[in-house]
């Protein structure tokens, strides 16, 4: 099985200048600041998940990669790469999402993580697939309140739809953490669902979007899913102190997790940076094959 990272470093130059020209808008820093853990992540793959195959990191342009970055083992794909041109470029990484299948050479079975999800402990291939089904914790929901949740809910409905099915009172989410799926079956919806799909991508998020639940619902709904938990615990970097964090790296109590920023102000997020480096430093401290 593979791996699939998206990733924006906010500070690259070349990437704010397209971001402010085609949105008309400052960068938000919350949602594209770097906290420079993305060797770490690798580091957590290399060390936590010896199955994994390749490790592809989609970016928008050739200078977001990390100067220390292998190209050899570390494969690089652009938006451009995925991405019709007409699409382009997209800040919005529900937009990113709808087109990762399409990524040459993916296998059949991969793992779609964000940057700020890492395995921090020793992880099973039966974790996220088994008898060709994905392994994932799904929940039911009947309100959506806020634009992930009215994703959500348009993605499962669609996702509904491209089955024959109607509509139904409530909604199925999927856990918030990195997502198994399968390449043939996110085709497969991307197939029947072209126009519809096509006409919710936009450059910044919006109302109208769906996200990546779409094909994790499709799966679901054909019963190509085990609804089990993956074992893991979430941060906000909001609420949780970095002795709590630095605590959990020392010594995790679960597979995975997940560390969400939250607008903080410059002096305090430096500091706290510092502090997560360290942390993760010495939780992963070799080197590995997707660095130089």
């Amino acid at each position: 099985m593979d791996i699939v990272i998206t990733y924006v470093d906010g500070n690259d130059p070349f990437w704010k200048k397209d971001y402010e020209a085609y949105t008309n808008v400052p960068v938000m820093e919350k949602r594209f600041r770097d906290w420079g853990t993305l060797k770490y992540l690798l580091r957590g793959i290399e060390v936590n998940m010896p199955f994994i195959r390749n490790v592809y990191l989609v970016v928008s342009h050739p200078s977001q990669v990390p100067s220390w970055a292998d190209q050899e083992n570390l494969k690089i794909v652009l938006h451009k790469d995925i991405i019709p041109a007409e699409y382009l470029p997209t800040f919005n990484s529900t937009t990113i999402e709808m087109f990762l299948h399409r990524i040459e050479g993916l296998d059949e079975e991969y793992i779609y993580f964000n940057d700020d999800i890492f395995p921090v402990k020793e992880c099973s291939p039966q974790d996220f697939f088994r008898d060709g089904k994905i392994v994932v914790g799904f929940s039911n929901h009947f309100l959506a309140s806020g634009m992930y949740k009215k994703h959500c809910r348009r993605s499962d409905h669609m996702a509904r739809k491209a089955l024959g099915m109607k509509p139904g009172l409530c909604f199925v989410r999927a856990q918030h953490i990195c997502l198994p799926l399968l390449r043939s079956q996110c085709q497969e919806i991307s197939t029947i669902l072209d126009g519809e799909i096509k006409a919710t991508l936009s450059r910044v998020r919006n109302d109208s979007n769906v996200n990546q639940n779409l094909m994790l619902d499709y799966i679901y709904y054909k019963g190509m899913a085990v609804s089990e938990r993956i074992q893991s615990k979430h941060f906000s970097l909001a609420v949780t102190g970095m002795d709590t964090l630095t605590a959990f790296l020392e010594s995790p109590s679960r597979k995975l997790c997940c560390i969400n920023d939250v607008k903080i102000p410059e002096s305090k997020y430096l500091l706290m940076r510092e502090s997560l480096l360290a942390a993760f430093e010495k939780r992963f401290p070799s080197r590995s094959r997707f660095e130089k």
